[in-house]
């Protein structure tokens, strides 16, 4: 029997799936185990009787207060819930989620992974946009400011012309 979640279909949908825990790109047991049509405690056997092949940057175990700060991210009416779940779920980086798939052995898992690899790539992508959008959004910034003081410049120098020439308060003999 398989998890009741329903399948994405897209890679948008692929990449929702996808966290940031650690300061790195996740994807947790129970989407993968979704994504590959297992059950969740499946996944885990395997990747337990394989554990040689997942090191720590490709594979951890949520701690609890990680596992309290993902769970506040979802909406749920009772904070306390166990959401189904008897241990603290393994966190798959994008190496542990492609050796998952040798692990797995199935057609399917190889399909799978993929289109999850594509997803990371995408995210990747999108990541080094961002980086650069930043930059040149504090370069603009910077000229912003160096050329705002050039304006006040111009404007009080255009100001000054403007401005009518103040009486020197002796009258003007002749025409």
């Amino acid at each position: 029997m398989t998890d009741k979640k329903p399948q994405p279909k897209t890679l948008d949908d692929v990449r929702t799936l996808i966290h940031t825990i650690r300061g790195q790109r996740v994807m947790l047991d129970a989407d993968l185990a979704v994504l590959y049509g297992v059950e969740t405690r499946t996944l885990k056997q395997a990747v337990n009787r394989n554990i040689e092949r997942f090191p720590e940057d490709f594979m951890f175990e949520l701690s609890a207060d990680e596992l309290e700060n993902w769970r506040s991210q979802i909406v749920i009416s009772n904070p306390g819930a166990k959401m189904g779940l008897r241990h603290a779920p393994y966190a798959f980086t994008e190496q542990g989620v492609a050796m998952l798939s040798s692990v797995l052995r199935s057609k399917r898992a190889i399909e799978v992974n993929i289109a999850i690899m594509r997803a990371f790539v995408q995210m990747r992508h999108l990541g080094a946009q961002y980086k650069e959008l930043a930059a040149l959004v504090e370069k603009i910034d910077k000229r912003s400011i160096k050329n705002s003081g050039d304006i006040e410049l111009i404007i009080k120098a255009l100001r000054e012309i403007m401005s009518p020439e103040a009486p020197t308060g002796k009258r003007r003999i002749g025409f």
